[in-house]
């Protein structure tokens, strides 16, 4: 077994020199949400029910490609890689049946990237359950195991699909995310979660439902690990753990009466029907329901509009043929009706709602069900079940444990689940921008104290300027941080999703080449993060094939922070972005002022042209790469008690405590960005001991890196550079522009 890299020390991670790790990471890739044989992304339609033979091998990018990839992020300062994969790319045929193409392709990235010297968890990602329900994850036979039929879903809005909608460019943003509350997510994440509950008679091969789902998942998982764990050089060493499951829903569980809105849902946007609706509506009924839009202050009601699907269920018929995949149904779950309808929820003759509280309370043991009810019970259910599948196969694992986005963390304290080898793992994003698509340096909203219940009137949660909106992300990833200590026990917090959307303000940045908002957005985020106390974060999203006109590829979605349609930032003196750079490493002193170094000329690689159209593709940019290349800790002597990055004034500061010094074989680490800190333009203040910074060729990405021996106790470090860098970078000829005035001349504007 390979040396471990990284360890959890109660709310840290530390390296073997026992430093303090800071982990700057970003999810890759956006583009495993979709196949590649055919090439499928979401405005795309071609052979869509054909998901069985839809192969994911060669996602997130081929071998060829992932070094230009890796060696673009190691040169940005990233250390940490969430890697996305779904469930479907590995057992998409049906169940039980693996992709073993897929997986191969899969261990060769991670060995490329285990030389680019990242840390990697993996991600069994998914949203709104599956790309044959409006997202991304599972396989297309879970759909038709649960009963449903995905060809129905158009007519009678069970989910809203981006690749069956008859005007793609027009798909409404972000309505992707409603299909939660649609009645495919809430039929499917009931059956998952809490089917021996409240779907009974949902039995396939001897299992209810929910078992069945979940060993299917959990073994799709542990298959991929047990890969790994015996390609003998990635355990514990490039792939350091794995997340549970990404952004888990409820499904119905604890809707107190499903022929109303819930109070605690927040999000409508379209037709938005209530659960009570949404079955009728599935059983081919015509129903008139409001219709919502999404304004400064939230979601509000625009109207009302008449759905009808004209007869057609969202069921799967009677004589459809189960042989297909090989299962037996229990003859108690009959086809052709709907699933509530058979538990008495409804009488289809009448269209009688008959237990509008069915999902109440528990039946086990009576109680009445809210949010944290069911992340205690059903989630943890879940969650000990991924644990004991991964642990089999890889006992020293690290688990990020991802409950329900913004929800009460489960209380793990002091229990049997308080496992030290555990990472609290929550996502935020500024709600406001997302839904908006636009930076409002005016005003926001305290989201998580609204939810938190910390406001007499949500009129007080409306935060005014642009520092009052930055302090309040900040607080808010600092409350979601300690909420999970609070609950959940002394262990280290990653935020691992946070990001902001490009095409903001209609694409104006696409039409202008002007980013400026889009800096100041991401700025804000990375201020929140620096300033929350959490251990690191991996930005969501690094998508390669991202282009101007159909953004990240899927549901309209475009916060990949690159783009085949922009400018790429390079480091390195060859153009072709492997990595593989010949320029030797050079140092700067606190005692040698004479700096002489090779440092590489700022260019671009981009792998692929697009067919975007020219209003919205000729003025490339470097899409703000400014506010999301900054410095970070990377080792820290000690403990590190706080940090951050004043991107205004291009300063950087460093606290921390330690009851050692710091010695030159086991120095404070720091990466500084040549963008923001050329190497003979560097002030460096410490409170004792000396530093070097030099620029190394490590682990084939070239970085700048400042070491600090300094002494025991109390420790500060400030590092400055050039406010306006106007001209050069060192080394490179006078008349060649530097980074910060390319932005300039590319319309790109710093805070």
């Amino acid at each position: 077994m390979a040396p471990f890299r990284l360890r959890i020390e109660g709310r840290t991670f530390r390296d073997p020199t026992n430093r303090e790790v800071t982990l700057r990471g970003i999810n890759v890739a956006g583009d495993a949400k979709f196949p590649t044989s055919p090439d499928l992304p979401s405005h795309k339609s071609d052979c869509f029910y054909d998901g069985d033979n839809h192969s994911f091998s060669g996602r997130p990018f081929s071998i060829d490609e992932a070094h230009v990839h890796f060696s673009r992020l190691k040169r940005w300062g990233y250390n940490l890689i969430r890697y996305v994969f779904t469930w479907e790319a590995i057992e998409h045929t049906g169940p039980g049946k693996y992709d073993e193409d897929w997986v191969k392709h899969t261990i060769q990235v991670l060995r490329l990237a285990k030389g680019y010297g990242f840390y990697i968890f993996m991600d069994p990602h998914q949203d709104v359950w599956s790309r044959f329900t409006g997202g991304s994850g599972a396989p297309m036979w879970t759909v038709y195991a649960c009963g449903l039929n995905p060809r129905a879903f158009p007519a009678t809005e069970a989910a809203w699909v981006h690749n069956t909608y008859p005007k793609p460019a027009e798909y409404p943003k972000m309505i992707w995310a409603t299909n939660y509350t649609r009645l495919a997510c809430q039929v499917i994440f009931t059956m998952f979660f809490a089917g021996k509950e409240f779907v009974p008679k949902a039995v396939i091969d001897g299992k209810n439902i929910q078992d069945y789902l979940q060993d299917h998942f959990v073994g799709a998982c542990r298959h991929l690990a047990l890969r790994i764990q015996e390609a003998g050089d990635l355990e514990n060493d490039v792939a350091i753990g794995w997340e549970s499951m990404n952004e888990p829903n409820r499904g119905l569980v604890g809707y107190q009466d499903i022929s109303v809105i819930p109070s605690e849902q927040k999000l409508q946007k379209g037709p938005s029907p209530t659960a009570w609706q949404a079955i009728l509506l599935g059983s081919g009924r015509s129903c008139e329901m409001a219709t919502w839009d999404f304004g400064g202050l939230g979601p509000y009601k625009s109207g009302t509009t008449l759905v009808d699907p004209k007869g057609e269920m969202a069921w799967l018929p009677a004589d459809y043929d189960d042989s297909r995949y090989g299962w037996i149904r229990d003859p108690g779950w009959k086809l052709g009706e709907c699933i509530w309808a058979q538990h008495g929820i409804w009488n289809p003759a009448s269209d009688e709602l008959l237990m509008k509280d069915y999902f109440a309370k528990d039946p086990d043991s009576g109680r009445k069900i809210d949010y944290e009810y069911f992340t205690n019970k059903w989630f943890m259910s879940y969650y000990r079940k991924h644990k004991t599948a991964i642990t089999s196969v890889c006992p020293d694992a690290i688990l990020f444990c991802q409950p329900p986005v913004l929800e009460i963390p489960p209380s793990l304290k002091g229990t049997e689940d308080d496992d030290p080898n555990m990472v609290f793992s929550p996502h935020y994003y500024d709600g406001v921008t997302l839904m908006m698509k636009k930076w409002n340096r005016y005003w926001n909203v305290d989201v998580f104290g609204l939810l938190r219940g910390r406001y007499y009137s949500p009129a007080f949660a409306i935060k005014v300027g642009e520092t009052a909106i930055r302090n309040c992300f900040r607080d808010q990833l600092s409350a979601i941080r300690r909420e999970g200590t609070d609950y959940m026990g002394n262990h280290p917090c990653i935020f691992t999703e946070i990001g902001i959307p490009y095409d903001m303000d209609d694409k104006y940045a696409y039409k202008t080449g002007d980013y400026s908002s889009q800096s100041s957005a991401m700025d804000a985020n990375h201020f929140a993060l620096e300033g929350s106390g959490a251990n690191g974060y991996t930005l969501w999203v690094y998508t390669a094939e991202n282009n101007h006109e159909w953004g990240d590829l899927w549901n309209g979605e475009d916060l990949s922070i690159v783009s085949i349609d922009d400018k790429i930032l390079s480091m390195s003196p060859n153009a072709d972005g492997t990595g593989k750079n010949s320029a030797s490493a050079s140092t700067t002193s606190s005692d040698d002022r004479n700096l002489k170094q090779t440092l590489s000329t700022t260019s671009m690689t981009t792998l692929r042209r697009s067919n975007t159209p020219a209003e919205i593709g000729s003025k490339p940019g470097y899409r703000a790469a400014e506010a999301y290349v900054r410095p970070s800790p990377i080792a820290t002597v000690g403990n590190v008690t706080s940090y951050g990055f004043d991107l205004r004034n291009c300063t950087f500061t460093l606290a921390l405590e330690c009851k050692d010094a710091a010695t030159e074989e086991v120095s404070t680490e720091v990466f500084l960005p040549e963008y923001h800190f050329p190497g003979d333009d560097i002030s460096v203040e410490v409170s004792s001991g000396k530093w070097t910074i030099s620029v190394d060729d490590a682990d084939d990405g070239m970085i700048q890196v400042l070491r600090w021996q300094h002494e025991k106790g109390k420790q500060s470090l400030t590092v400055k550079g050039p406010k306006n860098r106007q001209g050069t970078s060192p080394g490179q000829e006078e008349e060649a522009p530097g980074y910060l005035e390319q932005c300039r001349q590319s319309g790109c504007v710093l805070m």
